[in-house]
């Protein structure tokens, strides 16, 4: 089969390799589409794992072929058939460990086990023509309704991270809650948090993505160069946005979700949420490989950020983070997407062939004003 094979640092080769072979309890997919994913960008651009690898997690597709057993989990626990389509979900945790217990699945050593390959050490794979999905994931593994697309199916691994970022926060019908950036993941936050009665600000650079974010439920919509100037009380009766005259919120904000990896839009957040209200990080995922040179006197996480920290202890303020899925949110977000209440389909703006990865991979690394969420389709 064709597969898109990672050889080092940005180094994306379309090459020829085997078609995985089954063990028992395990499916074999024909790839329809797989979404281009920052993470997977992130290891591609950097480096950050060894090649050889085959990327790509937001997949869907259709099963070909059944590993046997006696009985067979896939047909005995979910039903599963050759002939389906399906959404996969790459990772699934053990659900009985220490971190498991407080619900932090992502830090659960069986989830950082990726369950789906199509060669060499797993790495999602949807990068290629067929992937292998390993039995402790089938539980992630959903039907793709006849009425919906495999594009729907492959972007319910996104909308889960969102919404289970959703979760972490403490908010109630009618709260305000800026949402920093209206790329593909800041409209599905703008649209969930919507769809909880909360009023959303959000904000962004470029005025086509605002726009769209009036679509996706957003009650204000303000460029982010205005938004930087925003008083802590947010005392303005209105403002002029990208698309006009708008009133803006009249006190703080309950909580500030950012989804561009900023240290100033942090720190404006922090200023901006009244005193209990929350701050959550989306985008922060980029690890400092050095140690920050500070004083010894500092108390600081780096003198990078420069937070006053008697704003977490005294105003009670929360600053926490959110990163990757929750699979036992799965059948819920298969409700949201396939229903459409969260409709995901004007978010994909283009559609790369396999042998035209890299270009998607660089589209997506470098997004334009017209673009949001790529497609790789094998």
């Amino acid at each position: 089969m064709r597969a898109i094979v990672y050889r080092g640092v940005n180094d994306l080769r379309l090459e020829t390799v085997p078609v995985p072979r089954l063990r028992a309890h395990e499916l074999l997919v024909r790839v329809a589409v797989c979404g281009v994913c920052p993470t997977d960008i992130k290891k591609i651009l950097h480096g950050t794992v060894p090649p050889p690898r085959i990327f790509g997690h937001e997949t869907a597709g259709t099963i070909v072929k059944i590993g046997t057993g006696n009985p067979s989990l896939v047909t005995r626990h979910s039903s599963l058939k050759v002939g389906d389509r399906v959404a996969l979900h790459h990772h699934v945790p053990c659900l009985d460990c220490h971190y498991c217990r407080h619900r932090a699945f992502a830090q659960c050593e069986t989830y950082k086990h990726t369950g789906i390959t199509a060669g060499f050490d797993p790495a999602g794979g949807g990068y290629a023509e067929y992937v292998r999905v390993l039995p402790f994931v089938l539980p992630g593994v959903v039907k793709i309704p006849v009425k919906n697309s495999f594009e729907e199916g492959a972007m319910l691994e996104p909308v889960n991270t969102v919404l289970k970022a959703v979760r972490r926060l403490n908010l109630l019908r009618g709260d305000v809650v800026l949402v920093a950036g209206q790329g593909p993941i800041g409209l599905m936050f703008t649209r969930l948090l919507q769809l909880q009665g909360v009023r959303v600000l959000a904000t962004d650079l470029l005025a086509a993505r605002l726009k769209l974010a009036k679509k996706f439920g957003a009650k204000w919509v303000l460029n982010a160069g205005q938004a930087s100037r925003l008083s802590p009380s947010i005392s303005i009766h209105s403002q002029k946005s990208e698309t006009g005259r708008m009133p803006v919120p009249q006190s703080g904000l309950d909580a500030a979700i950012v989804a561009v990896p900023s240290d100033a839009v942090v720190r404006q957040a922090l200023q901006l949420v009244r005193g209990g209200g929350q701050v959550l990080l989306f985008a922060h995922t980029k690890r400092h490989t050095k140690p920050e040179l500070r004083t010894p006197s500092s108390h600081l996480p780096s003198p990078n950020l420069q937070i006053d920290l008697a704003s977490i202890c005294l105003d009670e303020k929360d600053l926490i983070g959110s990163y990757s899925s929750d699979f036992t949110l799965q059948r819920e977000v298969a409700r949201l997407v396939f229903s459409r209440r969260l409709d995901v389909r004007p978010l994909i703006t283009h559609r790369f062939p396999l042998e035209q990865t890299a270009a998607a991979v660089a589209l997506a690394a470098n997004p334009t004003a017209d673009s949001l969420k790529i497609i790789v389709a094998p």
